[in-house]
């Protein structure tokens, strides 16, 4: 990997409950298209980093080659994304941290968690059925508490190289002398309908005239400066208290028509969590090692792959690497048995007791083979969930919401230590306010609207409480997947991956890991490769991407096929003969940067 391209880049389970409902509803992305650029791969022999905006991945790139370690680069590529890649994550939301030292895996929890006054009757409205979702979202009903800061200083102190203050300098620098607006910042400007009722958001983010900064503006953010300016010298506590925390909560709980209820007192008593990451073996070649609940990732997306394992496939791909009619139908019905177990028994572990006492109960083999038998040679369209082991699940089934955006980032350095990081602010500009840590200047950071993610129904109609239900102090369920492959017969890291898009990161996650580890695709054809899943729903391919012949073929299997944008934003760095190979998603402005 080389300067030259970065600057170029710059440039540029059994079934035995009922079956649910049929939804037929195209899950609503995250975050729009904002078209396609071709993307290399990146090669390198020592270091690597892969990030969503080249700023980012260079302020990565800089501390790795400073010696510093991949949690250090992770801290310093975070914030730059706050500032430049707003829409996705940010320091006013959370993140899930996996962290490889080379001998055993972290996996660090900074998921936003609910505030402690916030009960099942938060989404409710006054006779008692659900608020219009886009309703829920705007406003500081929606915002969570948020983790990345703590997440990140923890996971720093436990493995950081660098000072905490030098990781810093790059955003502070970048905030101060203004970045250039993206063309795909510029798109998710003009395309949002409600970041404008903010009003300091659309005082900064839009001209006088409330259109949009066009791309290649230069945008300086001094509030968020001089907020990066005091965690730099003071640690994540000066966030959590005193000026910067008094001036979120005022924003969350005097915000007009949608107040919310953080205090003071869930800020300052925020905890990241260290919990055990899951580790899945697949194909008995490798060891895929994921986040554990409040994240249903990896548990998901590991039940797709045992499930398309232990079910025959007639033509697995097609001699180009591309996904054949008989690999999506057998996917996509793996999926819906997936996301039916998902909707059913996923939610925080504080809360929520796994199946049969063990959250592995979801991947044991005996499970899936009986799962697999599902799969038939026509389209269950909808799939109900499954009971693994004994005692029984009493959840019931959450019903579909729409999921937001994230970013990931993935990290290798120089000693082979590693890290994949998915961070969020859950849907695009979060609750779209803006805060500016009470420093009184233009711009900030923006706040999440993390708690959408909870199930806005608490119970069905026989009374039997969902998982994912909203409770104080809880975090809610997650889609985010950052994963690391190991390969079993010598224990050596293979890749680092992950990707944002909502429950779609399941699958994104999924494709690559299988274009590339099963079919042999270097890891930036494998992202690039056409996108395709099912949440349990309509089965979902790329559009423009897939013959008629093969979307012919899977409806006469009885797929009810819809067509639409399913914009992945994979990172990911897989280990060569000679180093790494780093691949960035050409939907998305992410780049890889090392030597």
């Amino acid at each position: 990997m080389r300067a030259g391209r970065l600057a170029c880049a710059l440039a540029v389970l059994a079934g035995c409950a009922a079956a649910p409902v049929s939804d037929t509803r195209i899950p609503t992305q995250p975050e729009g298209a904002s078209g396609w650029i071709d993307k290399p791969g990146w090669a390198g022999t020592r270091f690597a980093v892969a990030a969503a905006h080249p700023l980012a991945a260079d302020a990565g790139y800089q501390v790795l080659k400073a010696g510093g370690a991949a949690i250090d680069a992770a801290v310093a590529v975070q914030m730059v994304l706050t500032l430049v890649e707003p829409q996705s994550s940010g320091i006013g939301g959370g993140a899930f941290i996996l962290h490889w030292d080379g001998t055993s895996i972290d996996a660090f929890d900074g998921r936003e968690t609910a505030p402690a006054a916030a009960d099942e009757r938060l989404f409710l409205r006054a006779d008692g059925t659900p608020m219009p979702f886009g309703d829920a979202v705007v406003g500081g009903r929606s915002v969570g508490v948020p983790g990345t800061l703590r997440v990140l200083q923890a996971a720093h102190r436990r493995h950081g190289r660098l000072p905490w203050a030098q990781l810093f300098a790059s955003a502070i620098r970048l905030a101060d002398e203004g970045f250039v607006v993206s063309p795909r910042l510029h798109a998710a400007l003009a395309g949002d309908r409600r970041l404008r009722e903010s009003p300091n958001a659309a005082a900064f983010f839009y001209d006088p005239e409330g259109r949009p900064w066009p791309a290649g503006h230069r945008l300086k953010n001094p509030a968020l400066a001089a907020v990066l300016r005091q965690v730099a010298d003071s640690g994540a506590d000066v966030f959590h208290g005193g000026p910067i925390a008094e001036d979120l909560v005022r924003r969350v709980r005097a915000h007009p028509t949608n107040p919310g209820q953080i205090t003071g007192a869930d800020l300052a008593g925020y905890e990241a969590k260290l919990r055990s990451a899951i580790c899945t073996d697949w194909r008995a070649i490798y060891r895929v090692c994921g986040f554990p609940p409040p994240s249903s990732g990896h548990l998901a997306m590991m039940q797709i792959l045992k499930l398309i394992e232990y079910t025959p496939l007639l033509s697995p791909t097609r001699a180009d690497g591309e996904a054949s009619p008989d690999f999506l139908h057998v996917y996509t019905e793996a999926a819906r048995l997936a996301f039916a177990d998902r909707a059913a028994h996923v939610g925080d572990p504080d809360f929520v007791s796994p199946p049969a006492g063990d959250w592995s109960s979801l991947l044991a083999e005996g499970y899936l083979r009986e799962r697999a038998r599902l799969i038939g040679a026509r389209s269950q369209r909808v799939a109900p969930p499954g009971q693994p082991g004994t005692p029984h699940s009493a959840w019931a089934p959450m019903a579909w919401q729409p999921e937001g955006g994230t970013s990931h980032i993935s990290i290798v350095d120089a000693d082979g230590r590693a890290v994949a990081m998915t961070t969020t602010i859950e849907g695009a500009f979060g609750s779209k306010l803006l805060a500016d840590g009470g420093t009184g200047l233009p711009g900030g950071y923006l706040l999440n609207n993390e708690l959408t993610d909870f199930s806005f129904i608490s119970a069905d109609t026989q009374g039997r409480p969902v998982a994912n239900r909203v409770q104080g102090g809880k975090r809610p369920r997650s889609s985010m997947s950052p994963t690391l492959v190991f390969d079993l017969r010598d224990g050596r890291l293979v890749m680092s991956l992950g990707s944002p898009g909502g429950a779609g990161i399941i699958h994104y996650t999924a494709k690559t890991l299988i274009a590339s580890l099963d079919w042999g695709l270097d890891v930036q054809r494998a992202i690039a490769s056409p996108n395709f899943g099912s949440n349990n729903g309509p089965t979902l391919l790329e559009r423009g991407r897939f013959a008629q012949p093969v979307i012919d073929a899977l409806k006469a299997r009885g797929h009810l096929v819809n067509e639409t944008d399913l914009t992945s934003g994979v990172q990911a760095i897989q280990r060569t003969a000679t180093g790494w190979f780093g691949g960035a998603d050409p939907r998305r402005e992410g780049v890889v940067a090392g030597e």
